[in-house]
């Protein structure tokens, strides 16, 4: 069941095996330290400490004196100096270069289709009209813009994934929402799409979003899941 606090907001699903298997990948690679500031990377610190400490990690870096107590209350060494040696690619799962991670990622960021609307040739969608559609299709309005980490530049540019195909985001990307194009096929409302992570063809997506955007994964996937609801899977 989802923690849902509200259904217009991405959903960042957090992989509680990814997790372990990342954690127990990163510390065997080597270090003491891992970096579990700024949320764990928007991982959630308690779930992160756990996984990573029961992997062999000796302590958590952490950004305050309280999540050092919140950590002592679960027998977890937590410090706010030091710098951090275990591999954070390896421990989230995220790519160093576009293609498939080391390990899995753990976090999928998803959002859900609102509505669908056809087009006709020429029909132009989102703020200025930056995309035209060639041919008759069905684009899907769908949950998540630039407020939650969707960053505007992806518009044109990236891909989302519906029902295991890749489909396109066309447009700009607006506040809260974007547009997909569903290139011939249709969606239902409230059907789930993943934006990155996951099994899937997207799996390694976050490369995507950082070759275009000219940000680093570790900042796109922190800033996405901070505006996120999270939520666990197996």
């Amino acid at each position: 069941m989802w923690e849902t606090t509200s259904s217009s907001l991405p959903r960042a699903i957090i992989s509680r095996s990814a997790l372990a298997a990342g954690a127990a990948a990163a510390v065997q690679a080597g270090g003491r330290i891992a970096d579990l500031r700024r949320d764990a990377w928007g991982h959630g610190v308690i779930a992160v400490a756990q996984a990573v400490t029961a992997a062999g990690a000796e302590s958590v870096r952490v950004d305050a004196p309280g999540e050092v107590e919140a950590l002592q209350l679960e027998g977890i060494v937590g410090v706010t100096s030091g710098e951090p040696d275990i591999d954070p690619a390896l421990l989230y799962g995220l790519p160093r270069e576009p293609g498939r991670p080391s390990t899995s990622p753990v976090m999928r960021l998803t959002g859900r289709v609102l509505s669908t609307k056809p087009l006709r040739a020429g029909d132009a969608v989102s703020y200025g009209y930056t995309f035209r559609a060639e041919a008759a299709t069905t684009v899907a309005l769908v949950t998540g813009g630039y407020a939650q980490g969707i960053v505007r530049a992806l518009g044109n540019h990236a891909d989302v994934e519906i029902d295991g195909s890749v489909r396109p985001i066309v447009g700009r990307v607006a506040m809260d929402v974007c547009v997909v194009d569903l290139e011939g096929s249709d969606a239902a409302p409230g059907t789930e799409v993943t934006y990155f992570g996951g099994n899937g063809p997207l799996t390694g997506g976050v490369a995507r979003w950082a070759e275009v955007t000219g940000m680093e994964p570790a900042e796109l996937i922190t800033v996405a899941a901070s505006h996120a609801v999270r939520g666990w899977e197996a």
